[in-house]
């Protein structure tokens, strides 16, 4: 998939999904991470069957029948359902999650190449923390470890009123003049460099249904359903645990709203999206009250696109 349609799965996440009644009032919706695997072999196996650059269309299609069959379980309210899963599970579940992130951004933050960790998992990357460390490139390390210091101490200090200011806010505050004192554009590599894309020119009518009667479509279809479903209701479920106010998300009704919200990104080929675990969890610890949160990081992203 081009990156920007990660961009747009979000916009589409936040304008659309927010504007339906009882839905999580805290979380927010987006491209999903944990589908990245099932995407990645979709593409591949209808890559084998049909030319690759035609294998987004096939997935849009998938995408879609997926979308429709979201809104129907939310109708016969099986949404539900996923009450049955214990706590216990939720709290692997996002754990892991956390892991696998943390792993994935050390190399990152230290500004390794990474052609040095390309294909590694998760615990490969724990175990190559000192080879990170010794091949750290100085001014980006010393930006991504200021970043962790006010991320994780401002919250701390005993200023109310700079508690009002989002600490990533800070961090690009302080980063962002360091980048230009340090001549990060001139004088570090290009992969440190975020590429700015041709964001609309990415966007197109999608959906190609050609291989609906193949095994392949139908496979990749339940998978999809499953896995998007199931890890969005239960990121839900952890963030209903979380909202200060008590309230219970109706899982039916997210699921409906998910199942619309697939369907419009898959129509112009993005990704598929689920309740995010890492924005939802920002959004209540910076003081988000109601599914407004979700519908201005749609707008915000618009925006600036």
């Amino acid at each position: 998939f081009p990156a920007a349609m990660g961009i747009l799965t979000a916009i589409v996440g936040g304008l659309i999904t927010s504007l339906f009644s009882r839905v999580s009032p805290l979380s927010i919706k987006g491209p999903a991470a944990g589908l990245i695997t099932i995407c990645a072999a979709a593409i591949n196996e209808v890559s084998a069957i049909d030319h690759p650059t035609n294998a987004i269309s096939h997935l849009s299609a998938i995408l879609l029948i997926v979308s429709a069959l979201q809104i129907l379980i939310g109708y016969m309210r099986l949404g539900s359902l996923a009450e049955l899963f214990p706590h216990s599970a939720i709290h692997g579940m996002l754990a892991a999650i956390g892991i696998i992130i943390i792993a994935k951004q050390i190399p990152v933050l230290l500004g390794d190449d990474p052609l040095t960790y390309k294909g590694e998992g998760p615990i490969q990357l724990i175990k190559d923390i000192p080879k990170f460390i010794l091949n750290a490139h100085p001014h980006i390390a010393a930006i991504g470890i200021i970043g962790l210091v006010v991320i994780f101490f401002v919250p701390l200090l005993p200023f109310n009123s700079l508690k009002k200011i989002p600490p990533p806010m800070i961090v690009l505050l302080l980063t962002v003049p360091l980048g230009w004192v340090w001549h990060l554009k001139t004088e570090e590599p290009s992969y440190a460099l975020v590429k700015i894309g041709d964001f609309w020119s990415s966007i197109r009518w999608a959906p190609n249904f050609s291989l609906i009667g193949t095994w392949i479509f139908w496979k990749y279809v339940f998978m999809f359903l499953f896995v998007n479903s199931l890890e969005s209701l239960l990121t839900v479920k952890a963030i209903d645990n979380l909202d200060p106010l008590n309230r219970k998300t109706n899982p039916n009704n997210d699921l409906k709203a998910l199942g619309v919200g697939n369907g419009v990104s898959a129509i112009f080929g993005g990704l598929p999206m689920i309740s995010e675990v890492v924005r939802s969890s920002a959004n209540i610890g910076f003081g988000g009250k109601s599914r407004a949160a979700n519908f201005f990081h749609g707008v915000f992203l618009l925006i600036s696109m």
